[in-house]
C-alpha cells in the first residue's frame, strides 16, 4: 500500500524497512558520513595493528627503563667506597 501510493517498488520499501530495523540508518538520519562495511573493516583491522604495536613498544620501554635502573644501582655499587677494614 505504502510503495502505491509513493510510486516505488514494494520490495524496495521491504529494503529499506529492513535496512531500518537492523539500524543501518542510523547514520544516515544522523547526518553522519556513511561508510562502506569493507572500509570499516579494514580501519577496524588497522586500528587493532596499531594497538598490538603499542602494546609492544610499551613493553619494550619498559624493560629498557628497568635495565637502565639496574645499571645505575649496579654503577652506584660498583663506585661505592670501600669501608675501613674491608681490606680482605
Amino acid at each position: 500500500m505504502v510503495a502505491r501510493q509513493h510510486g516505488v517498488n514494494p520490495n524496495q520499501v521491504f529494503q529499506w524497512r529492513k535496512l531500518y530495523q537492523d539500524g543501518s540508518l542510523s547514520a544516515v538520519s544522523a547526518g553522519e558520513e556513511v561508510v562502506p562495511a569493507s572500509e570499516l573493516a579494514e580501519a577496524l583491522k588497522q586500528v587493532r595493528e596499531l594497538q598490538r604495536m603499542l602494546g609492544k613498544k610499551t613493553m619494550e620501554n619498559e624493560i629498557l627503563r628497568e635495565a637502565v635502573e639496574y645499571g645505575r644501582v649496579k654503577k652506584w655499587i660498583a663506585r661505592s667506597p670501600s669501608l675501613p677494614g674491608d681490606d680482605q
